[in-house]
């Protein structure tokens, strides 16, 4: 039988800044699909994509080097975001009678892991096939604030049915909280083309967790319905970025909690570009969708010398609501010895 090694394209992208080489991985499906990952924050970093009217187009922001990913130029560029994707209020929780204090690098508040969330390590790559790469990282007891030492798998596949696939799995020594997720910036028209407050977006979803002014959930949902955020039919983003771009979130950066019960592969979202005809369905097992329309892009330079404007792609990060370890009324996030983390997402493409 042929080593996935050798079915699977890989290099060295770059140097970490202990000099340890960060090395690529490229899967390819049947239909043109090509998807590239590296192993600094195991990111995807390419995501090519065939339309309906014969050209093919990188959909997702990234950078040609490490130069850009080790820059403040990187906004989360399709990294593994964690150990808790998302924010934590003044950067505080408690598990039983301890009290954890993590940094609060988005003031006041702790943002996507912290200073060096796991967007920020090594992970160690693995082949297992010829149309998957698996990344694992062990995050020691202590790291970033959090408790207890946890081992994680995050394995990227890309299927001959036009899907990119991202399981989850963590284990953890004592009690912790664990939130992962995903944090591509989507553009279906093609990484660098100009904004997508013309793609039309539906989330399967009729509640939100609205939040204060610095973007922490107040601990109640809310019907979505009569709000810039209705997207329970296919709606231009357009509507809502620019309606509530006055807002501290300065447009959309709200978790949507969707329909039908966590755990449980379900519909999430639907994006669709009405220029060039590509189509994403998200599909998931988490509780809620985090939508951004990159409303903190500020014309930084990414691959190809293209610029990356405001809202010139969204992100949809499947994921547990913010702020979950203060919020007792929230689907829980805590992970105990014995457990493991699991977590699936698809983004199903179509043209």
């Amino acid at each position: 039988m042929q080593d996935p090694l050798q079915q699977v394209r890989s290099g060295v992208f770059g140097q970490a800044p202990s000099g340890e080489d960060i090395h690529w991985y490229e899967l390819r499906n049947k239909n043109g699909m090509i998807a590239c990952v590296h192993n600094w924050g195991a990111t995807l970093y390419e995501l090519h994509v065939p339309s309906a009217i014969g050209r093919t187009a990188d959909v997702v922001l990234g950078f040609d080097d490490m130069k850009g990913y080790l820059s403040s130029d990187n906004q989360y560029f399709g990294c593994t975001t964690g150990r808790y994707a998302n924010r934590i209020a003044r950067g505080r929780f408690s598990i039983g009678a301890d009290l954890y204090q993590l940094a609060t690098n988005n003031e006041p508040n702790h943002l996507h892991g912290g200073a060096r969330g796991l967007d920020k390590v090594i992970w160690t790559a693995a082949v297992p096939n010829s149309n998957s790469v698996r990344f694992s990282y062990t995050s020691p007891d202590g790291e970033e604030g959090y408790p207890g030492e946890v081992s994680m798998v995050v394995t990227y596949t890309l299927t001959d049915s036009n899907a990119l696939v991202i399981e989850y799995e963590g284990e953890t020594s004592a009690p912790t909280h664990l939130n992962l997720t995903h944090h591509s910036y989507f553009n279906l028209s093609g990484a660098g083309s100009g904004t997508v407050l013309d793609h039309e977006l539906q989330i399967f979803a009729s509640r939100y967790t609205p939040t204060d002014g610095t973007l922490i959930p107040t601990g109640e949902t809310r019907p979505i319905a009569s709000t810039p955020l209705d997207f329970r039919t296919p709606t231009k983003l357009r509507r809502g970025a620019e309606t509530l771009a006055s807002s501290p979130s300065l447009g959309i950066d709200h978790n949507f909690v969707i329909e039908g019960t966590p755990g449980a592969m379900r519909t999430a979202a639907f994006l669709h570009d009405p220029e060039s005809r590509r189509s994403m369905t998200v599909h998931t097992t988490e509780p809620g969708l985090q939508v951004y329309t990159g409303n903190f892009l500020f014309g930084q330079t990414g691959k190809s010398d293209q610029t990356y404007s405001q809202r010139s792609a969204v992100c949809l990060e499947t994921q547990h609501f913010p702020d979950t370890p203060n919020q007792p009324n929230f689907p829980t996030t805590l992970l105990l010895p014995g457990e493991t983390y699991t977590q699936r997402t698809e983004y199903r493409f179509a043209w």
